[in-house]
C-alpha cells in the first residue's frame, strides 16, 4: 500500500466500495436502523426525547463498521470460489488484496473500540460479544462444508450477528442511561432485526433464470424460484409479526399494523409478478422492496412512534 500513489489509492478504494459496499446506499439504512433502535429503547424506558447526539453517532458508526467488516469477512471466505467463478470481483482481479482488506478490518475495529470507549467504556463488553460472533462467522464456525450443505441453517447462523449489532445499538441508550439490563420489550426489537437480516439476504439472492451464475449459491437456484419467493414472504410475515409485538410494547400497535399490512399486500403482488414472469426486473423488485420494507418498518417502530408521542404530549 505504501508504494501506491495517493490518487490511485483513493481511486481503487472508491471503486472497491462502489462495487462491494456502496457506502451511500448502505449508510442511510444503517442510520435509520441505529436511530430507530435508540428511539425504541428510549420509549421502552418511558423517556420521550430524541437520542443524544453522542449515542447516535457511536451507534451509527459502530454499526456501519460492522457491516463493512461483514463484507470484508465474505471476501476472505469466498476467495477461492471468487477466483474460480467470479474473476471480475475486485479481489480476484487484483484491485485490492486480502492483506489490505485485513488491515482495513483491524482499523475499523480500532475505531469501534475508540468510539465505544468515548461514549461509555462499559459498552465494550457488549461490543466484544458481537466481535466474538463475527470472528466465528469469519471462520464459518469451523463447519463450512457442513453449513454450506444446509442452506437454511447457514442462513440462520449467519443472521445471528444482526441481533447482536442491534443489542449494541440499543445499549447506547439503556446502558448509558444507567440500566444494567434492558427492558424485556427490547427482545422483540432484536427478533425484528434477525428477520430483517433474513429477508434482505433472501431478497438479494433471488434472481431470474438468465441472471444465475455458476458457483453463486442463490436461493432461487438452491430452492427453486417458487420456494425462494415463499421463503421471502415467510420472512416478511415473521418480521411483521415481530414488529407488531415490538410496537405493542410502546403503544404503537394500530399504526404499525396499518403500515405493515399495506406493505405485505404489496409484497404479495411483487412475489406474484416474479413467479408469473421471472425476469431481471421482477427479481430486482424483490431486492428493492426488501430494503423499503426494512426502512419503513424501522421508521415506524422508532422515529415515527417517538415523534407522535412528542407531538401529542
Amino acid at each position: 500500500m505504501s508504494g501506491t500513489r495517493p490518487s490511485s489509492l483513493v481511486s481503487k478504494w472508491w471503486i472497491y466500495q462502489r462495487e462491494r459496499f456502496p457506502v451511500f446506499q448502505h449508510a442511510p439504512l444503517v442510520f435509520v436502523f441505529s436511530f430507530s433502535g435508540l428511539c425504541y429503547s428510549s420509549l421502552l424506558r418511558g423517556e420521550q426525547s430524541w437520542p443524544a447526539l453522542g449515542s447516535l453517532l457511536c451507534a451509527f458508526l459502530v454499526a456501519l463498521f460492522f457491516f463493512m467488516q461483514l463484507r470484508i469477512a465474505d471476501e476472505f471466505k469466498d476467495f477461492e470460489e471468487d477466483l474460480r467463478y467470479r474473476p471480475y470481483r475486485p479481489v480476484s482481479r487484483g484491485l485490492v488484496s486480502l492483506r489490505e482488506l485485513g488491515a482495513v478490518f483491524v482499523i475499523l475495529a480500532l475505531f469501534q473500540l475508540l468510539l465505544t470507549w468515548w461514549l461509555y467504556p462499559p459498552l465494550i463488553g457488549i461490543l466484544s460479544i458481537a466481535w466474538i460472533y463475527l470472528a466465528g462467522m469469519s471462520k464459518e464456525f469451523f463447519l463450512r462444508e457442513w453449513l454450506v450443505a444446509r442452506p437454511i441453517l447457514y442462513l440462520l447462523t449467519h443472521m445471528g450477528i444482526m441481533p447482536l449489532i442491534d443489542l449494541f445499538i440499543t445499549s447506547c441508550d439503556w446502558r448509558v442511561a444507567g440500566l444494567s439490563w434492558p427492558s424485556s420489550g427490547i427482545y422483540w426489537f432484536l427478533v425484528v432485526s434477525f428477520f430483517n437480516g433474513i429477508l434482505i439476504e433472501i431478497g438479494r439472492k433471488i434472481r431470474a433464470p438468465e441472471d444465475e451464475e455458476e458457483g453463486v449459491r442463490t436461493y432461487s437456484a438452491i430452492w427453486g424460484r417458487r420456494n425462494a419467493a415463499f421463503a421471502w414472504l415467510a420472512a416478511l410475515f415473521c418480521n411483521g409479526l415481530g414488529a407488531s409485538l415490538a410496537a405493542m410494547n410502546i403503544g404503537f400497535l394500530g399504526p404499525a399494523l396499518a403500515i405493515l399490512s399495506v406493505l405485505f399486500l404489496l409484497a404479495l403482488w411483487i412475489a406474484f409478478r416474479y413467479l408469473k414472469q421471472p425476469s431481471s426486473k421482477t427479481a430486482k423488485r424483490i431486492e428493492l422492496f426488501s430494503g423499503i420494507w426494512t426502512l419503513l418498518m424501522y421508521l415506524s417502530l422508532g422515529p415515527l412512534s417517538l415523534g407522535l408521542e412528542l407531538l401529542i404530549r
